[in-house]
C-alpha cells in the first residue's frame, strides 16, 4: 500500500497530483436498495408490450421474495465492494426488506439492517442506514399486497426499528428515516413521524418518478407530488428527494429554495424508462443534487454522470449542458455539484479523509493536467481508472482491487445460485 495521502479540503482543487496519481474527494452514493444488485441484467425481456417501471416492479417483488439475512449480506458485500472500487466512499441504503417474506418479523427484528450494516463493516463504506417507512399500497390507503407485507410497518413499530438503529450510529454508520413514497405513507403518518424524529436526521423520500404518480397524487390531493411535499412537510436542508424527475417550473424553483438535495440516478431511471430529470433549469435555480445507483444495473459514478450529461444533450441536442460560468468543465462541474451535497445528505460531516486516487500511468490520462483529469475520467472511455480509495483514512482499494474482493465475490456467487433456483 502507498502512505496515506494527505486530505482535501474545500479551498483545494477539485483534483489535485499526489505522489500515489490524480487524487479527488471520495463520492458519495445517494440511493442504493443493495438486494437488487442481484436482480441486475434479469428484468431485460419484455413480459408486456407496455413494460414500464410498473412491469419492473413484479420482477423485483419476486426477487425480493427469496432474500434473508445471510443472502442479503452476500449480496450487499458484493455490491459495496464494487461500490469502493468505482470510486463511491459512503452509500445511503434506502432498506425497506424488513421482516420475513410473509410479513412476520423476525426474531431480531433489526436482521435485516444488521446485514447491511455488518457488510459495510466488512466492506470498509461509509453507510447511511435509511429505513423506510411503508405502509399502503396507493395513495387511496389500500393496503399492501401479500409481496409488499414484508416492507411494512405502523407507526409504532416503525419508530421502535428507527430507535434501535438510530442508537447504535456513531464511527462509519449514520441512520437517518426513508419515507417511501407519498403513495405508500398516508399524511397522518409521516407527520407522527416526522414530529418523532431527531432534528439532525437526514430524510429521504422517492418523488415524481413516474408519471402515473404525478397523475395518482392530483387526482388524490389536488396537487401534483413535489407540490403537495412542499406544502405540507418541513422540508428543509435534511431532505433529499429520490429522482423527481416530473416537475413544473414552479417545482424546480422551489425545491431549490428549500434547501433540499435532489437524489437523480440516471442509469436506472433509463433502465426503467423513467425520464430526464431538468437539470439544466435546476442548476439555473441553484439546486443541490448528488448521485444514486439505486437499482445498480451499474455501479460507476462515472457512468451516472456521464449518462445525467448525455442525457440532457439527446434532449436538448446540444453540447456541455452541465457547466457554470466559473466552471466551463463539464466533468468538473459535475464533480462539484456532487461533492457540495454529500454531507448533508449522508449525515456524515467530516470527509476530508475519503479520497480516490486515479492511475496516472492508464492511457486515458496521458500527458493530463489538473484541469482535465475529471473530463477525462468520466467523459474517456470505460476502462477502470481508480487505483487506490480511502475511507475514513484507511486505504480499502489497492492497485485498483478490494483487499477482500475474492472470497466476497465466491460467496456472492454461491448466493445468487441458491437466490436464482426455481
Amino acid at each position: 500500500m502507498s502512505a496515506p495521502v494527505r486530505s482535501m479540503h474545500t479551498h483545494t482543487p477539485i483534483v489535485q497530483r499526489s505522489a500515489a496519481g490524480w487524487q479527488l474527494p471520495g463520492i458519495a452514493n445517494l440511493h442504493s436498495h443493495a438486494f437488487q444488485r442481484a436482480m441486475a441484467g434479469l428484468a431485460e425481456r419484455q413480459t408486456d408490450r407496455s413494460d414500464s417501471f410498473w412491469t419492473w416492479r413484479e420482477t423485483m417483488y419476486r426477487m425480493a421474495a427469496r432474500f434473508d439475512p445471510d443472502s442479503l449480506h452476500a449480496v450487499a458485500s458484493q455490491l459495496y465492494v464494487e461500490m469502493l472500487e468505482a470510486g463511491y466512499t459512503s452509500v445511503c441504503e434506502f432498506h425497506y426488506l424488513h421482516h420475513a417474506p410473509d410479513g412476520r418479523p423476525y426474531g431480531t427484528p433489526t436482521a435485516m439492517s444488521d446485514a447491511l450494516v455488518a457488510a459495510a463493516g466488512d466492506t470498509g463504506i461509509r453507510l447511511t442506514l435509511l429505513p423506510v417507512l411503508y405502509m399502503t399500497g396507493g395513495f387511496d390507503g389500500r393496503p399492501l399486497g401479500e409481496r409488499q407485507k414484508r416492507f411494512g410497518h405502523d407507526v409504532d413499530g416503525y419508530l421502535r426499528l428507527f430507535e434501535a438503529l438510530y442508537a447504535r450510529r456513531g464511527g462509519m454508520l449514520r441512520v437517518g428515516c426513508a419515507l417511501h413514497s407519498l403513495r405508500a405513507v398516508p399524511e397522518a403518518a409521516m407527520r407522527e413521524v416526522l414530529a418523532a424524529l431527531p432534528h439532525d436526521v437526514p430524510i429521504h423520500i422517492h418523488v415524481a418518478e413516474q408519471i402515473g404518480e404525478v397523475q395518482d397524487c392530483l387526482a388524490m390531493r389536488d396537487l401534483r407530488p413535489v407540490e403537495w411535499l412542499l406544502r405540507n412537510a418541513p422540508v428543509d436542508a435534511r431532505w433529499t428527494l429520490v429522482h423527481a424527475t416530473h416537475l413544473n417550473d414552479g417545482e424546480v424553483r422551489d425545491i431549490a429554495r428549500s434547501g433540499a438535495t435532489v437524489a437523480i440516478c440516471p442509469t436506472t431511471e433509463a433502465n426503467l424508462g423513467d425520464g430526464l430529470f431538468r437539470l439544466r433549469d435546476y442548476l439555473d435555480a441553484g439546486g443541490a443534487w448528488g448521485i444514486g445507483s439505486d437499482s445498480h444495473v451499474s455501479v460507476s459514478p462515472v457512468e451516472e454522470l456521464r449518462w445525467l450529461e448525455y442525457g440532457q444533450r439527446l434532449a436538448t441536442r446540444r453540447r456541455n449542458i452541465a457547466v457554470a460560468p466559473d466552471s466551463p468543465g463539464v466533468g468538473t462541474t459535475l464533480l462539484r455539484g456532487v461533492l457540495a451535497s454529500r454531507a448533508r445528505a449522508t449525515a456524515f460531516d467530516r470527509l476530508d479523509d475519503d479520497l480516490v486516487v486515479l492511475d496516472p500511468g492508464a492511457p486515458a490520462l496521458a500527458a493530463a493536467q489538473a484541469g482535465d483529469v475529471a473530463e477525462r475520467w468520466i467523459f474517456g472511455g470505460n476502462v477502470p481508472l481508480v487505483r487506490e480509495v480511502h475511507v475514513g483514512g484507511r486505504q480499502v482499494v489497492v492497485d485498483g482491487m478490494h483487499p477482500r474482493r475474492d472470497g466476497i465475490a465466491a460467496r456472492y456467487a454461491a448466493t445468487m445460485q441458491s437466490l436464482l433456483q426455481e
